[in-house]
């Protein structure tokens, strides 16, 4: 996503209300990085794509975490959640469990 100007000239052309929804958010993804933002927050930054692109946007945010970033994101997928150095698992609105992998 960071050099896919494939994508942009794709997107680049159309208003908002006629791209997808995968599209959208790709959008958002990349508007959010355009500053090179040291805390990353990211409320369920896969959950309308399709495979291809869910990992392209995790494989994004690996990158972006060994640079040093910070990332802060919220999901109900518990695969995604199990890729985080640190996990805050909430149960019914309160607080289940705190895990950290070493």
């Amino acid at each position: 996503m960071r050099n896919s100007s494939a994508s942009a000239s794709a997107i680049d052309s159309h208003l908002p209300g006629e791209l997808s929804g995968g599209e959208q958010q790709r959008v958002a993804v990349a508007r959010a990085l355009i500053n090179h933002p040291k805390l990353l927050l990211a409320d369920e930054p896969t959950g309308n794509l399709d495979e291809a692109n869910e990992k392209l946007v995790l494989r994004l945010m690996g990158e972006l975490h060994n640079e040093g970033h910070t990332i802060l994101m919220v999901t109900h997928a518990p695969e995604i959640g199990a890729l985080a150095d640190r996990r805050i698992d909430l149960a019914h609105g309160r607080l289940a469990q705190v895990k950290a992998s070493v």
